[in-house]
């Protein structure tokens, strides 16, 4: 029995790494089981801190849709689609944005921080597309009626607009046109970069998810360890260890084993990323082989993509439909 319809989409800028998959994409997975699901690549919102320099978009929008498939998102059971092939998502965000309150984007707590982040990287993202984010995160939910969107808590305000958003509506027009998305907070670990900072592609410190067992390995042998673990013989402190809080995710039947020897001195550094990595490469063996197969077959992604948005279409259609008699628009 299918519990609700799921809404959820990533933004295509840049290459997809493991933090990602295991933060969004694995929960994803699961959901697609449970939950009739859209799942939307969503390009336009790139455009807020990349419109500048679009040149690279069509293949960061092209990879993240082999990172979807090889972690075993089923295009015959979901919507597979990029945003800007539904247009549908451009309307309904002119029409929300008529009467969305100024000051509630302003208000929005990621806002000033993404700006001034951003803005130091010297991005400008002074516009209206970067402050009206919002705006359109909440047509492309409501969109399709999802009632259920897998966030961080970092969106839980973004998504908390949307309810707002959502309640206007219907009470402008006098009719529960759209329902009030609940967010869904799955089981996503923190996954630390091999500098031991959160894993992020502006650091610089990411483990790609396409990743061969080679760069897999290599990348694995940079991770840094227990700073005051000098030597070979040093007993070591796991819980302040990014490669233990990998052994947590890929070594949980050796965990109890590997951390007794990182505290004994019974295990050195070296090996004991030797053997992370050897549990990550059969672990992620599977997805590795999967995106060979997919990233070999370019026009069949192609095709998944156009009637993942075919069928978005459907009911994008449907509901601006009837949004446009609540608002008599003809």
């Amino acid at each position: 029995m299918v519990k609700g319809r799921i809404f959820s989409g990533m933004q295509p800028s840049g290459n997809f790494h493991l933090g990602n998959y295991l933060g969004a994409l694995s929960n994803w997975v699961k959901l697609q089981h449970e939950y009739e699901c859209f799942f939307c690549i969503v390009d336009w919102h790139a455009l807020t801190s990349s419109f500048e320099d679009p040149s690279r978009l069509p293949d960061y929008i092209h990879n993240m849709a082999l990172d979807w498939l090889s972690a075993g998102l089923d295009p015959e059971k979901n919507r597979i689609f990029i945003q800007s092939h539904v247009k549908e998502h451009a309307e309904l965000h002119l029409l929300l944005s008529m009467m969305t309150p100024l000051s509630w984007l302003e208000r929005v707590p990621t806002y000033k921080d993404k700006l001034q982040q951003l803005g130091e990287q010297g991005k400008d993202i002074n516009t209206y597309g970067f402050l009206g984010y919002p705006v359109l995160m909440t047509a492309d939910i409501i969109l399709y009626k999802a009632d259920t969107v897998p966030v961080g808590e970092d969106q839980l305000p973004h998504l908390e607009l949307a309810r707002e958003m959502v309640r206007r509506f219907n009470f402008i027009y006098k009719q529960e046109v759209f329902p009030e998305p609940k967010g869904y907070i799955g089981a996503a670990p923190v996954v630390p970069g091999i500098d031991g900072r959160k894993m992020s592609k502006s650091y610089g410190n990411e483990i790609p998810f396409a990743a061969s067992p080679e760069e897999l390995r290599a990348r694995v042998r940079l991770m840094v360890t227990d700073p005051q673990r000098i030597k070979r013989t040093d007993p070591g402190r796991p819980e302040i260890c990014p490669v233990f809080t990998f052994h947590k995710l890929y070594s949980p039947a050796e965990l109890g084993e590997i951390e007794t020897d990182c505290r004994n001195a019974g295990i050195g550094c070296v090996d004991c990323k030797k053997r992370l990595a050897e549990h990550m490469v059969e672990a992620l063996a599977d997805i590795h082989h999967r995106r060979q197969d997919w990233a070999a077959r370019p026009n069949d992604v192609k095709d998944i993509l156009e009637n993942g948005a075919k069928r978005a279409r459907e009911t994008a259609q449907a509901t601006m439909e009837q949004v446009r008699s609540v608002m008599h628009m003809g």
